[in-house]
């Protein structure tokens, strides 16, 4: 069981939806369109998962699991999806299984995996000539974000689309802004990539010399929180790097994904991101250190 409570707040009237991709992310965020009083219907690429799912929440509504992606986008009004990168994103939308090849004339997929702005407009123009919608919507909050439905979700897109999914996408959602045309949403997102890489590595820093230099650093913690230098990652991962904990969280294996598109875009773009490079390669060493699946805080390490 996932502990997913149903979220408080003024819910859309029920849409029929699909959700491809019960990851780490996905499997909250479809519980919690459940929750909401909206039919899904699941896939995952590995069976058991959906199943799985479907045991868990086919008593709060309508939930059942299709075998491809073409028979859960089937009469879908809206279809969600969040897989791993590009080409799975590419692998669920397209070809005689995907889920474009199931969708109703109209209908609008929202794509919540983190990618490139290139296979955003790739696939916004491919829904175009069949006459769907598309939406790039890459989100921030992490697992916990996803778990207890306080996501926020960056679009790029068309208003029509966008109008269509915002009060259904809040039922896992903080906030769902349209920040542009196609393509938009995965660029806001990789602006947050570069904040939270900026900020983890001042943040070891500043833990580190703390520690080195003797303080209490529960207790300056504390103090900092309250002053200028208070943000989200020092409240929330200031004290788990003290504690040496890193089993949470958004892994760095992923972070080095994102920054791998950020620092791509940056080449197309002329964008100067050198503490952005930089704070790449210092992940590249917590790979080598074995921290693949640790969380992003875990920068630290190096510096111990």
């Amino acid at each position: 069981m996932h502990s997913i409570a149903r979220k408080t707040y003024a819910p859309a009237p029920a849409s029929r939806v699909a959700f491809l991709g019960l990851g780490a992310m996905g499997y909250p965020m479809a519980a919690h369109l459940a929750l909401a009083g909206h039919p899904v219907t699941v896939y995952n690429r590995t069976m058991a998962r959906s199943a799985a799912w479907c045991a868990e929440f086919s008593g709060v509504n309508d939930a059942n699991h299709a075998p491809t992606p073409r028979l859960a986008a089937h009469r879908a009004d809206i279809v969600f999806c969040c897989v791993g990168n590009d080409d799975d994103l590419r692998s669920v939308t397209l070809g005689a299984d995907g889920a474009f090849a199931g969708m109703r004339p109209g209908a609008v997929l929202v794509d919540h995996t983190t990618t490139s702005a290139g296979v955003a407009r790739e696939l916004y123009a491919a829904a175009q000539n069949l006459g769907l919608q598309f939406m790039d919507a890459p989100v921030s909050g992490g697992q916990a974000g996803a778990k207890n439905g306080q996501l926020t979700v960056m679009c790029g897109g068309d208003q029509v689309a966008f109008d269509a999914v915002q009060p259904v996408a809040m039922a896992f959602s903080r906030a769902v802004t349209l920040l542009g045309g196609s393509g938009a949403g995965q660029l806001a997102k990789m602006v947050n990539q570069i904040c939270i890489a900026g900020l983890l590595q001042g943040l070891s820093e500043a833990v580190a010399f703390g520690q080195q230099a003797g303080l209490n650093m529960n207790q300056v913690l504390d103090v900092l929180a309250k002053g200028a230098a208070q943000s989200w990652q020092l409240e929330h991962r200031g004290k788990t790097m003290l504690a040496d904990e890193f089993d949470f969280g958004f892994a760095v294996d992923w972070m080095r994904k994102d920054l791998g598109l950020v620092l791509d875009e940056a080449k197309r773009n002329g964008a100067r991101l050198p503490v952005t490079a930089l704070v790449d390669q210092f992940y590249a060493d917590v790979q080598r250190m074995g921290g693949h699946r640790w969380d992003t805080s875990s920068l630290i390490r190096r510096l111990r």
